[in-house]
């Protein structure tokens, strides 16, 4: 399974769905998990951002399904990155050779 950071961003629809209810936060959790989808953490931000949540999934193309649907929605807009252990990326880097 591989690590994913997404970044949320609530609309003005957003933000009237959670002033009014604020526990249907949890129900895009809910609706994450079922889509295979882990959620690793997750927090609410200051800024640009309202939430980023640490994600493990199967694979990018079940990212970007998720991250889709959630847009979709229209009550939030998602930056996705993938993610890797700072000791993967330093056991990658000093492999000799083609890097592909």
């Amino acid at each position: 399974m591989s690590v994913y950071v997404m970044l949320t961003s609530l609309t003005d629809a957003g933000r009237k769905a959670t002033d009014e209810d604020p526990d249907s936060l949890r129900e895009i959790n809910k609706e994450m998990e079922y889509m295979g989808v882990k959620i690793l953490a997750q927090y609410a931000l200051l800024g640009q951002y309202d939430f980023v949540s640490i994600l493990e999934a199967p694979s990018n193309e079940a990212v970007a399904r998720l991250a889709t649907r959630l847009s979709g929605k229209g009550t939030m807009q998602t930056l996705t990155m993938a993610a890797m252990k700072i000791d993967d990326l330093i056991a990658a880097l000093k492999k000799k050779g083609t890097p592909w």
